[in-house]
């Protein structure tokens, strides 16, 4: 059978300065929990759409060349807009304790969208022409891309002021892991960069645990902190070094913290799972231990 080259000078290739080998992940880790992003080409063209109102402005009189450009501003404004409601979004559905979106950035993304295709109308058409086009570019942006998340989410019956703990710890754990990905595109290897996803979706495992027992929140939060602060500034200079050296020792420093840190994340997770089921045989106990003092049997 046929084998893909892995030599020392392939991208993806193991270097041989390191005693200890990076692990491989297997298709199944690494697309473990990855989910497809809304962030794609639709919300793309949403920039390249209102382009051609440049050429329209420069071709006008100077009164419908500001009308022009306005609404081009209006409609890139929407269309950032939309994608940042679109991750917001995203972020929202792969949680599941989370606050709904501060600012709804989708709902004012149509209404923009309504308002940029507006402009147009009155730049090019004419008065009757403007409501027709706020309405249908209102409506259609809002039936393609929807609207934002309108309540918080996994916080009913539940202790508030836990949930709220939970979720700024996890945000402020999102953001860590937002910060070693932005830095690790400097690094430009794209073996170092799955393995980071890797560990990625390990500490995302973690945070779904706490988001189903806050109680777990303080055992937790020098993973959620500490380490998680240590590993994204290894990482920033990790990028820095092997991004202007390529240093294989540094490379292999790092790959070996990853591996670390994972097996970590992991056995804390683990041990959390271990002391949920402990905690439910007790209560198993403890309910039949009642039944038979009032002379019931659970046979």
């Amino acid at each position: 059978m046929a084998q893909k080259f892995g030599g020392k000078y392939s991208p993806d290739g193991q270097t041989q300065s390191s005693d200890r080998p990076s692990p491989q992940a297997s298709p199944q880790q690494e697309f473990r929990g990855a989910t497809r992003s809304r962030i794609g080409m639709r919300s793309n063209l949403l920039f390249i759409a209102p382009l051609p109102l440049i050429w329209n402005a420069f071709s006008a009189e100077p009164l419908v060349m500001a009308q022009y450009l306005a609404a081009l501003g209006v409609l890139l404004l929407s269309a950032w807009l939309t994608r940042e409601g679109l991750r917001a979004e995203e972020a929202y559905d792969a949680r599941k304790v989370a606050r709904r979106p501060a600012l709804p950035r989708k709902i004012l993304g149509s209404i923009l969208m309504g308002l940029g295709l507006g402009l147009v109308g009155a730049a090019g058409f004419g008065p009757l022409e403007v409501p027709i086009f706020a309405v249908l570019g209102a409506v259609l942006h809002g039936f393609a891309f929807g609207i934002d998340p309108l309540k918080d989410k996994g916080m009913e019956g539940v202790d508030t002021f836990q949930t709220d703990r939970v979720a700024r710890a996890v945000e402020e754990a999102e953001e860590y892991l937002a910060a070693m990905r932005n830095a690790m595109t400097r690094a430009g290897d794209r073996q170092a960069s799955r393995r980071l996803e890797q560990f990625q979706a390990t500490a995302r495992g973690l945070f779904r645990k706490i988001e189903d027992d806050p109680r777990d929140l303080t055992a937790a939060r020098k993973y959620l902190t500490v380490y998680l602060m240590g590993a994204r500034d290894a990482t920033s200079r990790f990028a820095e070094i092997y991004g202007r050296s390529r240093d294989e020792q540094a490379r292999a420093d790092y790959l070996a913290l990853l591996d670390d840190l994972e097996q970590n994340f992991a056995a804390r997770t683990e041990k959390f799972l271990l002391e949920d089921r402990s905690d439910l045989t007790i209560e198993i106990e403890v309910l039949r231990d009642r039944l038979k003092r009032e002379g019931i049997t659970t046979e």
